[in-house]
């Protein structure tokens, strides 16, 4: 039985919004240490600044993160997942149960 068109559009934007390394990991680091500095989640990840400021735009803009100033000069803020951003959970744990039923890959 095929997908519905409506289906199909749904699971596109679905991978367009959290189909890439970066946007899963920063929801994962949200999910375990909660609400996050930007300096934080760079160390943590060990991401690129533009890469993770990309993401985090991005992120925020598809409403999976909230951004909550906290210092006005210089600004800066911190970030916390939405109900939206939460609501990944299952999907990280169904992907978490996937590495280790077909094998993670070792550190070489």
């Amino acid at each position: 039985m095929g997908k519905s068109e409506n289906e199909q559009r749904a699971q596109a934007h679905a991978i367009e919004v959290v189909g890439d390394k970066w946007t899963l990991l920063l929801v994962s680091t949200l999910m375990r240490n909660g609400p996050s500095r930007f300096l934080d989640l760079q160390d943590s990840l060990g991401v690129s600044p533009n890469t993770l400021s990309a993401r985090l735009k991005r992120m925020e803009g598809a409403g999976l993160i909230a951004r909550h100033p906290y210092s006005e000069n210089p600004p800066r803020s911190a970030y916390k997942l939405t109900p939206s951003g939460s609501a990944l959970l299952p999907v990280l744990d169904a992907m978490k149960l996937w590495a280790l039923q077909h094998g993670v890959p070792r550190k070489t």
